[in-house]
């Protein structure tokens, strides 16, 4: 628990440094670095991602939860916007409200594990659901950017990007025999950070690394993955060489700076047209309406899991973070202004503060049912 504490107080930290400082000067190194941490933990987790390919179907149904897991939070909060703010057209508020779709994977996998709970049933199925509705938000995002600006083909060309990665993921899961200790696959992800800025400048798009750095670290080779589906990891995330002291230091010092650099690329928050009062209330009726269209799992899962466990994994899927931000610079960029983007901005702000006490919800639901 302590790991997860320290990782919340970074997190804060960051935010509050990203409202108090002038940090535009350096929002680029900040995206960049940001890019390289996400990338870690996310071929960190592909790493040590299994797949059931006799049993696709099983797959099949969790796109559909994770896309719906998605798509109510992002209805429920542009169905409230439409009702009660003026200012934006309505395709303006389809995009600022789908920050409230993608689950902050970064940091829930970062917390999850540093909580111990890695090798459970919840941080498994938490896992394939995080990452869908992650997937199922870039591929969203591509015809609400036509909306706003029109139909560049670059966005054709990530679509097919997505798509070749997802098939590439599926048909060749942990085929790549290149070294996957934590000092390589650091250097793949400040390489592949390197690699999507250039892709976005040469495009004219917004590619999210999430996606390709988790199908690289799908595709790498692990000798330590369980040969069969019963057995489990002699301990938490097994890589080629030992869990020596200096490589679990690097490997925290990576997801320390990553909370802190998310917490600083929050959007700057300015109160134009609403009173605080009338902000702080919008804001908990948004914050509210997205959590609650999280909570699709707890209706599934039934021949899976405990009541106890499917509510669990709900309020796993409560944090947001680095890919949410992302969707409200995005609109930044599109010249999209206005009071909805201000409280979706202090909702992610809300739901971020919030991340630790999810996490140790999470953390006491599964320990209670353990026992």
């Amino acid at each position: 628990m302590r790991l997860v504490y320290l990782y919340s107080v970074c997190l804060i930290v960051g935010m509050l440094g990203s409202q108090g400082l002038d940090l535009t000067t350096y929002r680029s190194i900040f995206t960049f670095l940001a890019d390289c941490f996400l990338a870690y933990i996310m071929m960190e987790v592909g790493l040590e991602f299994r797949l059931d390919k006799s049993n696709w179907r099983a797959y099949v149904k969790d796109y559909i939860i994770a896309a719906l897991a998605a798509a109510l939070p992002w209805l429920f909060c542009f169905a409230y916007f439409m009702v009660t703010l003026k200012g934006n057209t309505w395709e303006e508020l389809l995009l600022i409200a789908r920050f409230a779709a993608p689950t902050s994977s970064g940091i829930l996998f970062s917390m999850l594990a540093a909580a111990g709970l890695a090798l459970t049933w919840l941080f498994r199925k938490v896992q394939i659901l995080a990452i869908l509705d992650d997937v199922d938000t870039i591929l969203l995002l591509i015809p609400l950017q036509f909306l706003i600006g029109g139909a560049p083909y670059g966005l054709v060309v990530m679509a097919i990007m997505v798509v070749i990665l997802i098939i590439l993921a599926w048909k060749y899961l942990h085929q790549l025999r290149l070294p996957s200790g934590r000092i390589w696959l650091f250097i793949y992800s400040a390489s592949m950070a390197a690699l999507v800025v250039g892709i976005n400048k040469s495009l004219h798009i917004e590619m999210e690394i999430l996606l390709p750095a988790f199908v690289l670290g799908s595709l790498l080779y692990n000798p330590h993955l369980p040969k069969h589906d019963g057995e489990e990891h002699l301990h938490e995330h097994a890589f080629i060489e030992p869990e020596e002291r200096p490589l679990q230091l690097f490997d925290r010092s990576i997801k320390i700076a990553f909370m802190l650099v998310v917490g600083l690329l929050i959007p700057k928050i300015e109160f134009k047209e609403l009173g605080a009062w009338l902000t702080i209330k919008h804001v908990l009726f948004i914050t509210l309406l997205s959590n609650i269209g999280k909570c699709v799992p707890l209706f599934c899962y039934r021949d899976e899991a405990s009541l106890r466990e499917r509510v669990a994994v709900s309020i796993g899927m409560f944090p947001r973070g680095e890919v949410g931000a992302g969707i409200l610079l995005l609109a930044i960029e599109h010249g999209v202004e206005g009071s909805a983007l201000t409280i979706a901005g202090l909702s992610l702000l809300v739901n971020l503060l919030l991340t630790g006490l999810f996490i140790f919800i999470v953390i006491k639901l599964v320990r209670l049912r353990a026992a």
